[in-house]
């Protein structure tokens, strides 16, 4: 059975739910990552970005929010709409498809990777291939925040290793011990991976749990 998105955004508007706590932990990242880039435009991307409320929340009242640019890029047509609407017009949304290499033609290389909501949603070997391809949508010296739950078996062990192999160096982990959600946020600290078209990196199981 094929998950209803929309439905479960609404997840978020629970006072003290896993989800709203985790939204809180990502908006620290985005908050830190963009103020501690140098002055200039700032590139983001945000990969299967729902409706846009991490990255768009943060836009609202940051200072260097007039020097963000980027894409959103999400499949479900509702939520891109919403995100849409909500986002200003330096932020392009993309309704298309998140795991083709082809959705960021124009929008790479990213300062700001947002991989929030994603990796929960496939099978390890995919993401593997997820985390190992991010450089190649990243600017060096780029951050990407990404989540997971820890569900055993837990596999952010793997994930932070692949990350480490991949030439990004660990920033902060958040893991809190009464909740099985998870923020990473890692900075690619060598040489990105070449871009190129045509690359497929992950396909959504239907039956993925939640907390993701």
């Amino acid at each position: 059975m094929t998950r209803d998105w929309r439905e479960w955004h609404q997840q978020y508007e629970q006072s003290g739910s896993a989800l709203q706590r985790r939204l809180a932990a990502v908006q620290r990242g985005i908050r830190a990552a963009l103020g501690a880039r140098p002055p200039g435009k700032i590139r983001v991307i945000s990969m299967c970005a729902g409706d846009g409320r991490d990255l768009l929340g943060v836009l609202a009242d940051h200072p260097r929010a007039g020097d963000v640019v980027g894409r959103l890029v999400e499949l479900d047509p509702a939520l891109a709409a919403a995100a849409r609407r909500a986002a200003p017009p330096e932020i392009e949304v993309s309704c298309g498809d998140a795991s083709v290499s082809d959705a960021y033609a124009g929008a790479v290389p990213a300062d700001l990777l947002l991989v929030c909501g994603v990796l929960g949603n496939m099978s390890d070997a995919d993401v593997e291939r997820t985390v190992r391809a991010l450089s190649s949508l990243c600017s060096r010296g780029a951050t990407v925040i990404w989540t997971r739950h820890r569900r055993p078996p837990d596999l952010t062990v793997s994930i932070r290793r692949w990350f480490g192999e991949s030439g990004f160096d660990e920033l902060e982990f958040v893991a809190p011990a009464d909740s099985l959600y998870s923020v990473g946020m890692h900075r690619l600290a060598g040489a990105p991976r070449p871009w190129s078209r045509g690359e497929r990196w992950f396909t959504f199981v239907a039956n993925a749990e939640p907390n993701t």
